[in-house]
């Protein structure tokens, strides 16, 4: 449901709300060392959700990324929606232009419709607040 780039980004967002300590900036190749994500890429998904307000971004020597908005502030559709859109979750599963709720639908509609929904209800509430938490507490493991 999701790409890769879109994985990496929650990925980074989460990495940077468990280290960004008093507004202190993470280095482009902290980040990316840390999670395995090429710097190139990854510094233009972190531009993009610097763009929207979701971080910060300071250039220089002393520069780095930073959250923009509280963690508790930022559901993960919104990441979703800034780096793949949220077409997946209103469009057919195989492509067929006219599949909706009572109408013409695709054979796979009534079984996908109900997770899709599922899923985009889980980015709507899950904030990265709570994906640091679960960090910090130990109970999942984010980051290898």
């Amino acid at each position: 449901m999701l790409s890769s780039t879109c994985r990496y980004a929650i990925k980074a967002v989460i990495y940077i709300g468990t280290n960004s300590i008093q507004n202190q900036k993470i280095g482009i190749k902290k980040i990316s060392a840390e999670l395995d994500i090429p710097s190139p890429f990854l510094g233009k998904i972190l531009q993009s959700l610097a763009k929207h307000k979701i971080l910060t971004s300071i250039k220089g020597p002393n520069g780095g990324f930073g959250m923009g908005k509280k963690p508790e502030d930022i559901r993960l559709i919104e990441i979703v929606e800034i780096i793949d859109g949220i077409d997946n979750y209103n469009k057919c599963i195989i492509g067929v232009k006219e599949c909706k709720e009572n109408e013409d639908q695709c054979s796979l509609h009534s079984r996908y419709a109900p997770l899709r929904a599922e899923i985009k209800k889980i980015f709507e509430i899950e904030t990265i607040a709570d994906l640091v938490s679960e960090n910090y507490s130990g109970k999942k493991k984010i980051f290898l």
